[in-house]
C-alpha cells in the first residue's frame, strides 16, 4: 500500500498502525512503507511521543523503533448500526472501479472484526456471510481506476493546486496539459475530474482511467463559486456527440419525464405543446425502445431513421401476434 498520495496526518496514522503490527522496525523500514525519508520518520516519531504514546527508540545495529511492551490503543468505540454501515461500504467497494482496493478492504474488515464486541462482531460476521453484491458489469474499453489517482485530485481539489496531467485520449493520442480540477465524480462505473483545462481553456471532464501521470505543482487557482460537479459532468455526458441525434416531443410534464430520464441519456426542454427530448445514441434500436419505455405518448421529430426504426418494430409486433394467436387456436 502506498501512502504517498496521504497527508501528513494520514502517514502519522499508517505509523501507528505499522508500529503495532510489528515487534520492531528500522526506520529504514519505515521511510520504505511510508515513502518518505528518515529525518521525516524521526519528525514523527517526535509527533506520536509528544501525544502520549510510548514508542521507545533504540540506536545501534539492532535498533529501531517499538512500542512500551503491553501498550494498545483504546478499543475502537462503534454502535452497532455503526459497525454495519461500515461493513456494507467495504463490502460494496468493488463496485467502485478502484485497483488496489481488494487487500486494503480484507485488511481492514479484518481489523474491524477484531476490535469490535463479540455481539455485533458476529452480526457483522453475518452480513459477511450471506450479503452478495452483484459486481459491474464492464464495458470492452473499461479499466480499473488507479486510487492514487483519486487521491491526487480530490487533494488537489481540496488545496486548490493545479496538477499537470500526462492524459491519454480515446484515439490513442498524448498530451500534457495544466488542468485545475474543480472536483472528482465517479459516473456510470468510471471515476472523472471536473475542471479548468489550460491547454483547451475551456472547462473539461477527463476520464481517470485514462490518466498516465499526474504532477502537484505550486501554483493555485479559485474555482467558481457553488461549482457542481457532478450536474457539470452529467450535462457534458448528455451532450457528447453520437453516431444519431434523435429528437421526440413528449406529451407529459417535465417533472414526470425527470423521474424516467437519465441526465446522462438526453435533455429535456419544457415546451408549450409538450417536452422536447434531445438524445444522442449509438443505436437508433435503443432510442426507440426507450422512448417506447417511457409509456407515455410522443411525437417523433427527427432523424427520419427513427420512424423507420420505429414501422419496422411494428411490423415484428405484428407478426409476432399474429404467430401467437395462431399458436393459441390450434
Amino acid at each position: 500500500m502506498s501512502y504517498a498520495a496521504y497527508t501528513p496526518a494520514t502517514r502519522l496514522l499508517a505509523l501507528l498502525d505499522l508500529l503495532q503490527s510489528r515487534p520492531r522496525l528500522s526506520a529504514q523500514q519505515v521511510a520504505e512503507a511510508l515513502e518518505v525519508n528518515t529525518r521525516s520518520v524521526r519528525r514523527y516519531i517526535t509527533m506520536l511521543q509528544a501525544m502520549g504514546i510510548p514508542v521507545e527508540a533504540r540506536r545501534g545495529r539492532y535498533g529501531g523503533y517499538a512500542l512500551r511492551p503491553g501498550y494498545r490503543l483504546p478499543p475502537l468505540m462503534l454502535t452497532d448500526d455503526e459497525a454495519l454501515a461500515i461493513t456494507l461500504g467495504l463490502l460494496a467497494t468493488p463496485r467502485l472501479g478502484l485497483a488496489e482496493l481488494e487487500d486494503a478492504t480484507a485488511g481492514a474488515l479484518a481489523k474491524l472484526e477484531r476490535v469490535l464486541p463479540h455481539q455485533t462482531r458476529e452480526r457483522v460476521r453475518a452480513i459477511r456471510g450471506a450479503v452478495a453484491l452483484d459486481a459491474p458489469t464492464l464495458r470492452p474499453d473499461d479499466a480499473p481506476t488507479r486510487l492514487d489517482a483519486v487521491a491526487l485530485c480530490s487533494a488537489a481539489a481540496r488545496q486548490r493546486r493545479r496538477l499537470r496531467l500526462r492524459y491519454l485520449a480515446s484515439d490513442g493520442s498524448r498530451t500534457e496539459r495544466l488542468f485545475d480540477c474543480y472536483g472528482v465524480v465517479h459516473h456510470d462505473r468510471r471515476w472523472y475530474a471536473v475542471g479548468y483545462c489550460h491547454l483547451r481553456q475551456d472547462m473539461r471532464v477527463f476520464r481517470l482511467d485514462r490518466v498516465r501521470a499526474i504532477t502537484p505543482r505550486d501554483e493555485t487557482f479559485t474555482p467558481p463559486p457553488d461549482f457542481d460537479c457532478l450536474a457539470y459532468a452529467i450535462q457534458a455526458f448528455a451532450a457528447i456527440p453520437d453516431a444519431w441525434l434523435a429528437q421526440a416531443l413528449l406529451h407529459t410534464t417535465v417533472a414526470k419525464a425527470a423521474r424516467q430520464i437519465p441526465p446522462s441519456f438526453a435533455t429535456l426542454e419544457e415546451r408549450p405543446d409538450g417536452v422536447l427530448l434531445r438524445a444522442y445514441d449509438r443505436s437508433l434500436e435503443h432510442t426507440a425502445r426507450f422512448l417506447l419505455g417511457l409509456g407515455c405518448p410522443f411525437e417523433v421529430i427527427g432523424p427520419p431513421d427513427l420512424l423507420e426504426v420505429f414501422s419496422q418494430l411494428a411490423r415484428d409486433i405484428t407478426e409476432m401476434v399474429s404467430r401467437s394467436r395462431g399458436r393459441a387456436s390450434g
